[in-house]
């Protein structure tokens, strides 16, 4: 039995090595597999796979002194893997639902509201493959990528980032500029805004309605901005950055309003393309505000586009009638009449906890933060809310256990997965939302807190939102980033991981960057390996 275990820890070893870790070894999580399995049963009655060789292969290692963060971590990687599908036709897929028998199409019945989550996360795994098929997939002309509205250029131009690798953009740039060029021609009108109906942002019955979101808005400056710096064409980078700055222009000085202090959705002009459509439910007003904040508003600092005199909307994210709640962020300010009205469809977005949203809210502050910082918000509130979406993702069985789980929305302030009650006590679809793809986790993690922020040169510059004292410690470990591996490494005292104290940065097995305490590291890369 030793010689077995000897030689089975030899070969654990040697796949770790492969991946440049430096502190952390894949046999660590082998536990919480085995734990979310069991779970799996309690809740669906079946036995979930075994995963541990998929994740062990594939993903970034990651510890700290945090126990919750840990666990959910490796559930959100054990539940993401349940989604990646082989499909003969298009290569790796991504499905929002648990996949699906083999359609005629082929494609598993994928949708394209949360690619961009996909993809975030898609990046970081050692298969690059997967992402790369599964962007491709989108710009087939048969996938239907405006079913939703998705920052699909910006999307791809994120996975490029982290890979170092421009060849998916690079042959994929005729399809992104048709891409954007369909969305010019279908929603854009003659004021310059794009409109979208709630619904096909992926936010059903929301409380602002239809009209001209934040939302797409947002995305075509993000997917122009992203087409600028992918292309080697002089002219089209200026067609597209013009583009992009017009249209930035035109959200601060029609979607901003100055007397909420807020990104909000404006009613549609009486010429507006929307009115031919019949999902379209008419306010009744033309060119007015909703009047209601939303979490939708915090979008435009994902993309750079707010300015500094516009970073008070933060201070709604934890008022008592905006958006606090005790599992993280409702989509509507509570003190808007209203908030929670009543609703017989699961899919509300007026005013749950959806991790969708939250993912976002993530995003948009982690850019606010490490790119320009401001006064009105600081780390501790992005720790905060990120402690908060940690708690949130959970359920508890009838016996009283609680366990790791993600599904569409849920009460912020209660204990109730709502999409998931609803379904249940109305017998149908009661599946459905199990292990719900509709979020990031790792991505805002390794992005955010933990502060890489992937460029396309060969230097990186890495800003940890985690605040001074809040862990002990923390790894992660053997991270894929333009054809290297890195190691983050913080020990406080160097006790846990015996490799020094402070805060280092390991490339390929090898010390690059290190300082006393937890802040900003740049490090240069080593020639790129391609």
């Amino acid at each position: 039995m030793k010689c077995i275990h000897a030689i089975v820890c030899s070969v654990l070893f040697a796949a770790s090595s492969l991946y440049g870790q430096v502190v952390l070894r894949p046999e660590s999580f082998r536990h919480y597999v085995d734990e979310f399995r069991q779970q799996e049963k309690l809740v669906t009655g079946k036995q979930g796979s075994d995963s541990y060789h998929w994740m062990a292969a594939n993903i970034p290692l990651f510890e700290s002194s945090d126990k919750d963060f840990n666990e959910l971590y490796y559930f959100r990687w054990y539940a993401f893997q349940k989604h990646v599908v082989r499909s003969e036709k298009y290569g790796y897929l991504i499905t929002e639902w648990l996949p699906k028998p083999e359609s005629p199409d082929g494609a598993y019945g994928v949708l394209p509201d949360a690619t961009p989550f996909h993809l975030r996360e898609a990046r970081w795994l050692h298969t690059s493959q997967i992402a790369a098929d599964y962007a491709r997939y989108w710009l087939k002309p048969e996938a239907d990528p405006w079913k939703y509205s998705v920052p699909l250029a910006d999307a791809l131009y994120q996975v490029t980032l982290a890979t170092g690798v421009r060849d998916l953009v690079r042959e994929n740039l005729p399809a992104l500029m048709q891409y954007a060029e369909h969305w010019d021609a279908t929603q854009r009108d003659s004021n310059g805004l794009y409109w979208s109906i709630d619904t096909r942002d992926a936010m059903e019955k929301s409380i602002s309605g239809d009209g001209y979101r934040p939302t797409l808005n947002s995305y075509m400056v993000a997917d122009a901005r992203a087409i600028a710096a992918l292309t080697d064409d002089a002219d089209l980078r200026t067609k597209f950055i013009r583009k992009a700055d017009l249209l930035r222009n035109l959200i601060h000085e029609r979607l901003w309003n100055t007397k909420d202090q807020f990104y909000e959705v404006l009613s549609p002009a009486a010429d507006s393309g929307i009115r031919k459509q019949k999902k379209f439910v008419d306010p009744g007003t033309q060119m007015q505000f909703s009047g209601v904040r939303e979490q939708i508003g915090y979008i435009p600092w994902t993309y750079g586009i707010a300015t500094p005199d516009q970073d008070i909307a933060w201070n709604q994210l934890f008022d008592a009638q905006g958006f606090e709640g005790k599992y993280g962020p409702t989509t509507a300010e509570k003190r808007s009449p209203r908030f929670r009205f009543a609703s017989s469809d699961q899919c509300t977005w007026n005013g749950p906890m959806w991790p969708f949203a939250t993912t976002q809210t993530l995003t948009a502050l982690s850019e606010l933060l490490e790119t320009r910082g401001t006064s009105a918000i600081s780390n501790r509130e992005y720790y905060k809310l990120f402690a908060r979406y940690v708690l949130a993702q959970h359920l508890t069985l009838p016996g009283g256990q609680s366990i790791p789980w993600i599904d569409e929305d849920r009460d912020a302030d209660a204990d109730d997965w709502i999409a998931r009650r609803m379904l249940v006590e109305k017998n149908k679809q009661v599946g459905r939302g199990n292990y719900y793809n509709h979020s990031g986790f790792a991505d805002p993690l390794i992005t955010g807190l933990l502060g890489i922020r992937p460029e396309s040169g060969d230097t990186l510059h890495i800003k940890p939102l985690l605040p001074e004292g809040t862990w002990q410690y923390f790894a992660l470990d053997g991270l894929p980033y333009h054809g290297h591996q890195l190691t983050l490494v913080y020990d406080r005292t160097g006790a846990h991981y015996h490799k020094g104290h402070g805060f280092q940065v390991w490339i390929d097995g090898k010390i690059a960057a290190h300082r006393e305490e937890l802040g900003p590291l740049t490090v240069q890369l080593p020639g790129a390996k391609r």
